[in-house]
């Protein structure tokens, strides 16, 4: 096949048609609405700074602020020459009715009577009592305190007795109650084994007497209160 040959069989090509160019699409307009001239604007304010103080830092040698203490003395706290009142308790110097001296009393707040008068100093002019100070009033505190505790115990140790006892080839303990009273006065004798438990008691008169006598009587006769009738009768 000749070169001419090869060219009649060709299979003819389409021509190729150029794609045309996109069209840029025109771009709305974007409406912008206008204020009336008639319209309040908005003010801008200027930004005002305000200036920070920084604090001053406190050196070493600067002393702390003080602080003022609260007051010691209560309301009702009385401190003169011859009159204190402090803390539940009052110093009066009085006139010692006996001489030409003075005296102090304690008086404990509630109390009718005072619990210590004593002897009080003459001062310096040997005219007037010597002035009531911290000191002394600590020290009329705390006799006039041990007074009264003194006369606690008495006063307990006249209410209630006991004492111990060896009877019927036992140990027992006896005691005596007295329960004061202005109309009605008695006391409760009570007696108790080696175990502490009670093992009777009768009522007798508030001036019963108890010894060791009476107490040893009381257990070897069963128990039978003193004048009549038996152990835990009313």
């Amino acid at each position: 096949m000749t070169h001419d040959q090869m060219t009649l069989f060709a299979v003819p090509t389409a021509p190729t048609e150029s794609q045309p160019a996109r069209q840029a699409l025109p771009r709305r307009a974007v409406r912008t609405r206008s204020a009336p001239d008639d319209a309040p604007q908005a003010a801008l304010l200027p930004l005002q700074l305000i200036p920070h103080e920084a604090t001053p830092a406190m050196t070493d040698n600067e002393p702390l602020p003080s602080i003022a203490p609260a007051p010691d003395d209560t309301p009702d706290a009385i401190r003169s020459d011859r009159l204190w009142q402090l803390d539940g308790w009052t110093a009066r110097v009085i006139k010692n009715e006996d001489d030409d001296g003075w005296a102090v009393e304690m008086l404990k707040d509630g109390e009718a009577e005072p619990a210590l008068v004593g002897p009080w100093t003459m001062g310096r002019d040997k005219k007037n009592p010597k002035p009531l100070d911290q000191a002394a009033f600590n020290t009329l505190v705390k006799t006039a305190t041990e007074v009264l505790q003194r006369h606690a115990q008495q006063a307990h140790a006249m209410l209630h007795k006991s004492l111990t006892v060896f009877a019927l080839d036992a140990q027992w303990d006896v005691r005596l109650d007295i329960t004061p009273d202005e109309y009605e006065p008695f006391a409760t004798l009570s007696a108790y084994d080696e175990a502490g438990d009670e093992v009777a008691q009768v009522r007798v008169a508030p001036d019963f007497r108890l010894n060791t006598t009476s107490a040893t009587a009381w257990i070897v006769s069963g128990f039978a209160r003193p004048g009549g009738r038996g152990p835990f009768d009313d």
